[in-house]
This record gives C-alpha cells, structure tokens and sequence, in this order.
C-alpha cells in the first residue's frame, strides 16, 4: 500500500521548510535508509532519510518550494500502483476552495454588472468634461513622506470668492498642520473633502470655476479615478499658445504688477526667521511659486542686480550652488530564508515578551592576555579570549543559579547544569550552537568545540541536536571592533552577554595613569527573572575570574 510522507518537523522552531535538492525522481526504487532530499529548515540544511521502501511515486513539493510541517510531500509505494486517491485527499479540498471562489466571484463580477448597466439606464449620464474657466484643485503632496492628508479646517465655503492666494484649507500631515493657499481666482463649487475627513494624495480636493457652474459630473468622474477631460486639455492648449515671454514676465514680475508674491507658507516662516527679502527669491515652484527649498538654497549674492552695477563693477566671487541630487534610485528585494523569517520571529518574540534590562561593567584583561599568551604555548592548544569567556560564564552561572534559568508562566526553571550558547554569524543569519556541560569542559575542549561547531554551523552541517538546551548564551562582536552592544536574549534563557573588543587606553591604578587593556561586557537579563543584585552579582564573580584567569583553575 503506498505511503504519504509529509514535511517533518527538523527542528523545534520549525514550522515550514524548503526542498534544497531532491536526491530521488517519480520512479526510482527507495529503500529504508536512502537520502531522499536536502531539506533547508530555519538553522540548516539537513538529508532526509526514508522510513519505508519501494518505488517514488509523486514528489509534492518541487525544489526550490517552501511547505508548512506535516505537508504531503512525497508518496512512495508500489510501482504503476493507483494513488489517485490519495492525491485527492491532499488535493481535492484545495481544488474545491479554488473552485468555489471563482464561480462566487464569477456570480458576484455579473451582478456588478447587471447592476451598473442598470444605474447607466435609469440615470442620465452627467458630463465629465471640464467648461472652461472650471479647475480641479487636488489634495496636494506637502510633505516627501506624505501619502494622504487630512482636511483639518476649511476657510473658504461653497459659494465663496476664491481669490489667487487665498488660504482654502489647513491640511493636517504626517508632520505637520499647513496653510492651503489658491493658485486660482473663481467661486468655490465644490468641496471633495469634509473637515476631519482623510484622501489621499491627488484625489478632488475642490474644484473653482465660474458662479452658477454644474460640476457634479466633473466630481463623480474624478472620484473614480478617470482621466483628465478633453475640454482641459484644449484650455491647457490655449494657455500655452501664450507667449512664453509672458510667462516669464509672469514670473519675475509678480510683484510689481500685483504687487503679491507667490510663496509657500512654509517659505514666509523660513525666509521671516532668515531675514530673506522675498522679492530677491526666484521661485521654481508651479507659476514661480517660492517653495521651501528656493529659500534655504538662497543666498545674498545670488540676488538679481541691474545691468549698470554689473558693468561697473568686477566680476564678483561665484556663489555657492545648491546640490543639485542626481542619480538613479536603485533597489532590489530578496526573499527571506527560512532561517531569517525565524530569527526574526523568535527575536520579535524574545523582545516583546521578556522585560529585557542591561548592566555594563568594565574588565582588566592584562592578565588574562598574559595567561593566554602562556596557554597558546602549549603545542597544539589554540584558546581565544572569547573560549576564557565562556569559560568565566559557567562557573559563574554555577555560584548564581538564579541567573541559569528559564521563565515559566507557573515556575520559574532553576537548571543546575550549565549549557552555554554561543552565537554564531552566518550568511543567512544567526546560529546559536550549544556547549553541553561547559562548567565541566577545560579551555582547550571550550576552544576545540566552538571551532568545530563554528565550521559546520557556517555549512549548514550542524544537526538539530546541537542548537537545542541552551541555558545561557555568549555573543562576541569584539574581533569586529565593537566595544560595546546590547543583545536579545535567547529564549527561553533568562540572560545573555554581549562582549566587546579589548581597548588600550589609559587607566588608574593605585593612584597612577598607566597604560591598560579594558574590555566591556553588557549582560542582558529578564526582569521576571533575574533581579538587578543578582544580575550584578554574576557580573562581579565574572570580573574575578577574567581579571585573575588563575582563580579558574582553583
């Protein structure tokens, strides 16, 4: 009779995982014990072995594809036997869904439709297009971040006589409450957005025009999103058939043919605390609108002189120009491994649930750098500071129990074994591969097992085994420079401690400036379970053990 497998669950954090390679294809004969696939779970990639015999006979999962724990992944059974069954209670259920939907969404896609022909029938079509004399005045985009805005108060009515600079509206946005002002002159008709209510950016704000003018077509066209009408377009083409000296007049002129000046309200705030006479300011804004950037790149020297002073007078120093950002924004997306999606999981987890606390101490590492030196004399024997850590750890965490446990809803664990973990970088992520019995282990087993757990954690060799009953977790970003960190802790460990780098500075001894090496660690505690004195406690017997590495041996 043939048999399912299913996805198995690798790890203990495992929840889904991906076919790295499959070692067998649809008809080759199985025995129990072959290697059926590379399975990549969220610590490493690990050969799947078969439990039964016989020949391959569906694979589910393809290689590359991600599952759930406990998904069909492959059948094995005898060859040319029937399992279309079996792929039916798989599959079936899932096709049936499929199915479902799309005959509701069907149905549902007909109703709309019989509906809107039905709504187009009974009412008379409103115009869309634009008359002449009639602008859409759309949410504007006050800020780099800003996605909608928010009517915060209206200061114009529908009927009102909209004059080219009058404030409409305040606008609330992801930074601030701002001033709205008109570039157009006409009666308001018409209000697109309530105070208090949010749109986003570019949908009808209101819309200006000539008293008496029917634009409710106009609204309705743009609320759904349809293009710019064609009467628009010729109004457009008109206005630009104007010369474009007289735009330019238009621009540098405003002034002094209005005597009005076109700028932002967050221009005149600048420019006011700058001292900045507005009128020196050319605007790069819509119609020469000074805009903020026109105000904070201005400069004295950059103010238009007359034709006279500039003859007369040598050419002046260039002013300095304003960056101008050029370039092409450039991203790319990459999927996130099973390892990343975890890490991210567990440390979310780890953050929001453990009340986490630190405390810092400074250490003198003179003597442990002697001890060492004298160490690595020994042939053979390779032990870096990091292994004295470690080492400094567990018999510390067997003087302080109370720092070597694990919070439960009910208990609080105490363990009276000491198992440190001690967090590995690698490509994808972190691995936290695990010393068993440390308090037990010399430096030179500390050493030899780190290095040897290191490799195969790099790769993705290191068995499910070997990352699991942590006690206490170890992580060293000194070889990177780092001086001093803040780690997550490890659940369900109740502490963790950050290493930093060995730093010569100088330091006071016995009343006298000498020159020393310091090291900080940063131990990282649940509140639930470790208070602040018992926390500091462990970190003063640590301090004894690297400051006198002899006592380690006592």
């Amino acid at each position: 009779m043939a048999k399912i497998i299913n996805m198995p669950r690798l790890s203990d954090t495992m929840t889904e995982g991906v076919v790295a390679t499959w070692l067998k294809k649809v008809g080759d004969t199985v025995k129990e014990g072959d290697i059926l696939a590379e399975i990549e779970t969220d610590k490493a990639t690990m050969e799947f072995e078969s439990f039964d015999s016989g020949t391959l006979l569906h694979i589910g999962i393809q290689e590359g594809e991600s599952a759930p724990v406990d998904s069909l992944l492959a059948i094995i059974g005898k060859e040319g036997e029937d399992i279309s069954d079996l792929l039916k209670g798989g599959s079936s259920a899932k096709t049936e869904e499929k199915e479902a939907p799309k005959k509701e969404e069907s149905s549902k896609e007909e109703t709309p439709k019989e509906e809107n022909s039905k709504t187009e029938e009974s009412k008379p079509k409103a115009s869309a297009e634009i008359p002449a004399g009639v602008k859409v005045v759309t949410m504007p985009r006050l800020s780099d971040t800003m996605t909608d805005g928010t009517v915060a108060t209206w200061l114009k009515k529908i009927g009102d006589t909209v004059k080219e600079g009058d404030i409409l509206a305040e606008i609330e946005t992801d930074k601030a409450t701002m001033e709205f002002e008109s570039f157009n002159s006409g009666t308001l008709l018409y209000i697109g957005v309530q105070e208090g209510q949010s749109a986003p950016v570019d949908s009808v704000l209101a819309i200006i025009g000539p008293e008496g003018t029917d634009v409710s077509g106009i609204a309705e066209n743009y609320s759904k999103g349809g293009e710019a009408p064609k009467a628009e377009k010729t109004e457009t083409k008109s206005e630009e058939a104007k010369p474009s000296s007289e735009n330019k007049e238009e621009t540098t002129t405003s002034t002094e043919s209005t005597g009005r000046i076109f700028a932002s309200p967050l221009a005149r705030q600048i420019a006011k605390d700058k001292g900045i006479n507005l009128s020196q300011v050319k605007g790069s804004g819509e119609n020469g609108r000074i805009v903020k950037s026109d105000v904070e790149n201005f400069t004295p020297s950059a103010a238009p002189q007359k034709a006279t002073q500039s003859e007369n007078i040598s050419q002046p120093a260039a002013a300095i120009q304003p960056f101008v950002p050029a370039g092409e924004s450039y991203s790319e997306e990459v999927k996130n491994s099973q390892m990343r999606k975890t890490i991210a999981r567990r440390l979310s987890e780890s953050k929001f649930t453990a009340p986490h606390y630190y405390l810092t101490i400074e250490v003198a590492m003179d003597e442990a750098m002697k001890s060492r030196a004298i160490i690595n004399t020994v042939p053979d024997t390779k032990v870096s500071f990091n292994d004295m850590v470690v080492k400094a750890c567990a018999m510390a965490l067997k003087k302080h129990p109370r720092v070597n446990t694990q919070w439960k809803d009910d208990v609080t664990v105490i363990n009276h074994h000491v198992n440190i973990g001690v967090a590995v970088a690698v490509e994808d992520g972190l691995v936290v591969p695990v010393l068993k019995f440390t308090d037990q282990m010399n430096l030179s087993q500390i050493g030899s097992s780190v290095k040897d757990l290191a490799g195969r954690a790099k790769n993705k060799k290191l068995q499910p085994a070997e990352m699991e009953g942590s006690t206490f977790t170890v992580s060293n970003l000194g070889m990177f420079g780092i001086t001093e960190f803040t780690s997550i802790i490890n659940q369900p460990n109740s502490a963790i401690l950050s290493v930093g780098a060995i730093i010569e500075k100088p330091v006071v001894r016995n009343g006298q400036i000498v020159v020393g090496n310091t090291m900080k660690v940063t131990l990282a505690c649940d509140h639930r379970t470790v208070d602040g004195a018992t926390g500091a406690q462990f970190l003063q017997t640590l301090r004894t053990y690297l400051e006198n590495p002899v006592t380690m041996l006592a």
